[in-house]
């Protein structure tokens, strides 16, 4: 009867250590969509193109607006997975690398957010911007931007 016992705390312990490892690879995956203002920002880009958008390889759209960047602020789970997919790096690597790159003058910084709200907001109310969110907008104000012909990537 002890080994059953055993035997079954084990089987417990091992089905909620594969539910745990389970929820953090899911965690990690996140899906995430690019929205933009009306005004400049393409409504189709391939990921490669937003990725040089959203490293500050590109200052400009094609209709001359300025690129402005919005992201969710690195603290964040959605800004944890948009510095992971996107920049292929941590947090404060993301901020290290928007800081040397304001800091020579090579790029305008993006404007960080604490909620997704205030993200749309900007994005909304300001020419050229484009942000990254893990669900589509309502908001009449924004386009949600294809990836590679998707909604989300």
């Amino acid at each position: 009867m002890k080994h059953k016992t055993l035997f079954n705390r084990n089987r417990l312990f091992m089905m909620a250590l594969m539910l745990l490892i389970s929820f953090n690879a899911q965690s990690q995956t996140t899906t995430l969509v690019a929205l933009g203002n009306q005004s400049g920002v393409p409504s189709a880009m391939k990921l490669s193109e937003l990725k040089s958008v959203l490293m500050g390889e590109k200052q400009r759209w094609k209709n001359g607006n300025r690129i402005l960047i919005a992201l969710m602020k690195t603290n964040t789970a959605l800004g944890k997975s948009t510095s992971e997919k996107i920049y292929d790096m941590t947090g404060d690597e993301l901020n290290k690398y928007w800081l040397a790159l304001v800091f020579q003058g090579k790029a305008q910084a993006p404007v960080f957010f604490s909620s997704t709200t205030e993200l749309e907001n900007y994005v909304a109310q300001n020419q050229g911007a484009i942000g990254i969110l893990n669900k589509s907008s309502i908001n009449t104000e924004i386009k949600n931007i294809l990836i590679d012909g998707q909604k989300s990537f």
